[in-house]
């Protein structure tokens, strides 16, 4: 698939997850194939400001290629100041969340409040097209609550409004990540315009990304909590779109190795004290449903050095050998 100039090569992109795409997991995620990865959100009005924090989150890594940058706010002339300074990061587009539920943000005006309001989430996007010269594509869901189902109408404005692709997640701000997806919604936004549409929620191993591809027409596919603590998902999405194969995920072994190395590049980004109590969430990730993890909860909760993160693995690796 191409978006602008962008040749994307791979079954699926990573989405954006506040407080989990930084640069250690999307460099890791790259690494597995993944056809291109995104920021976490960055606040407009952060970066207007020259807020550090926002300024940390929008870095991209010197091997972090294809990558876009996500923001988020609910103004269409901060947007797009917001738009020009993420540009410059080298990345291959600008994203405009248009989806995140979560109520610091859509309490504010942005993320998915945006779906209550369409003609402002195109001013939006018409302000950021104009201001650069990437493509803008837009990460939405099908709408605010089941009453209110309006992804068709808020799609095609979008596309009007010079959106260069759409991510559509396909649940509603109240339904936040459950029930099942709608697949059915997400087919109706392919339908509807002529931009690419790339489907995303549940897809978690290769028969779900099979059936979002199947059930919607979607031209692409994003990967999202799927993700987590597998980032191998987008190798064996790969192969299996390439030769219907489904591979098995790597030995224990292999997943305690991905997993320290992943940890020790996010604490060579972030510090330790930073990285290993981020470490904590990763690492419950990385061993959920394996053998012994249960008895190591206490363990990981607690992570303060990669030397404990070495004993836990060790822990796990002898489990599974028992």
């Amino acid at each position: 698939m191409r978006i602008g100039n962008q040749q994307l090569n791979g079954a699926a992109a990573l989405a954006p997850m506040a407080g989990v795409t930084d640069r250690a997991f999307r460099a890791l995620c790259l690494e597995f194939g993944a056809s291109w990865v995104t920021s976490e959100m960055v606040s407009a009005k952060g970066l207007t400001m020259h807020d550090r924090k926002s300024g940390f989150l929008m870095t991209l890594g010197q091997a972090e290629h294809p990558a876009a940058v996500q923001i988020f706010g609910c103004d269409p002339e901060t947007m797009a100041l917001a738009a020009k300074q993420a540009a410059e990061t080298g990345c291959f587009a600008v994203d405009l969340n248009m989806g995140c539920p979560a109520p610091k943000v859509a309490g504010h005006g942005g993320g998915a409040a945006l779906l209550k309001d369409p003609d402002l989430a195109a001013r939006i996007t018409e302000a950021c097209a104009k201001a650069i010269d990437l493509p803008v594509t837009c990460k939405i869901r099908i709408g605010w609550d089941e009453a209110s189902v309006n992804a068709v109408d808020l799609a095609r404005k979008l596309e009007s409004a010079g959106a260069a692709a759409l991510t559509v997640h396909g649940r509603t701000r109240r339904q936040m990540y459950a029930p099942p997806v709608d697949r059915a919604a997400i087919r109706a936004v392919k339908e509807a315009v002529s931009i690419p549409v790339i489907g995303n929620g549940d897809i978690t191993d290769c028969a779900s990304a099979a059936q979002m591809l199947a059930e919607t027409g979607c031209d692409h596919l994003m990967v999202g909590r799927g993700a987590l603590g597998a980032p191998w998902i987008f190798a064996q999405l790969n192969e299996f779109f390439a030769s219907g194969a489904v591979l098995p995920p790597p030995p224990v072994e292999t997943r305690m190795e991905i997993m320290l190395r992943h940890i020790s590049a996010l604490c060579e980004d972030k510090g330790d004290y930073v990285g290993m109590r981020e470490a904590r969430k990763h690492a419950a990730w990385y061993v959920k449903g394996m053998r012994g993890a249960a008895s190591l909860r206490q363990e990981i909760g607690a992570l303060e050095s990669l030397d404990q993160l070495r004993a836990v693995a060790e822990k796990v690796i002898a489990a599974a050998n028992q």
